[in-house]
């Protein structure tokens, strides 16, 4: 299995720290699910799930929304943090509390100690879909780490250094998975290979990934 390439589970049970300032939290959001995927259908009621374009013209294949007081967007004029929804002309869908709660939590499990996220990224991902290497470096304070949580199929994550041609690892993320890193690994490129068909009993034939950030 590809989580092998780091070892043994170490610290607090359920949790494994992949290096300095990485660390993977095993089926954390798991018993929390149901309630996040409820909270996901109010939010995308209001601000519905879209497929954004590169600023080099290209449609993105992850279909993205976002909630919270900043929400990140991408067109021809690049990407930036936003407050309100470009297609709805509105404020963002304020983040509930369960998803807000969640994000701290992990950060503070993490060793991150009060990380207060202004943003939350919401991406599906249908079979085939994938996400090229990339840094999140469009947020004004690099200094808060990005938790990452997992829903539905299981997905590839591509994690690599500080520079795109550092080597890659790669780590299967399951339904419930936490992933958060910060601090010296705050800028390591990251992706997501294509998602491999399946059918998954709460989400059907998808993936959900949301990032929580601190963009302000």
């Amino acid at each position: 299995m590809a989580a092998d390439l780091f070892g043994p589970a170490h610290g607090p049970a359920g949790v494994e720290p992949l290096s300095a300032g990485t660390f993977l939290l095993h089926g954390f959001a798991e018993a929390q699910a149901p309630a996040l995927l409820e909270a996901l259908g109010h939010i995308l009621a209001q601000s519905p799930l879209r497929h954004l374009i590169t600023p080099g013209g290209q449609r993105m294949s992850v279909a993205m929304s976002n909630c919270g007081p900043l929400g990140w967007v991408s067109d021809r004029s690049g990407y930036r943090y936003q407050a309100s929804d470009p297609e709805t002309g509105q404020p963002w869908p304020p983040m509930p509390d369960v998803l807000r709660d969640l994000a701290r939590s992990a950060a503070t499990l993490a060793g991150f100690p009060d990380f207060a996220p202004d943003a939350c990224l919401i991406n599906r991902y249908a079979p085939g879909t994938r996400l090229s290497l990339h840094q999140d470096r469009d947020e004004r304070d690099l200094s808060a780490p990005i938790v990452s949580v997992s829903l539905g199929l299981p997905a590839v994550f591509l994690f690599g250094g500080l520079t795109r041609s550092d080597p890659v690892r790669q780590l299967t993320l399951y339904h419930g998975d936490v992933l958060v890193w910060g601090g010296p690994d705050r800028l390591r490129f990251h992706g997501v290979k294509p998602l491999a068909e399946g059918i998954h009993s709460l989400l059907g034939a998808q993936r959900i990934n949301l990032t929580f950030r601190r963009a302000a």
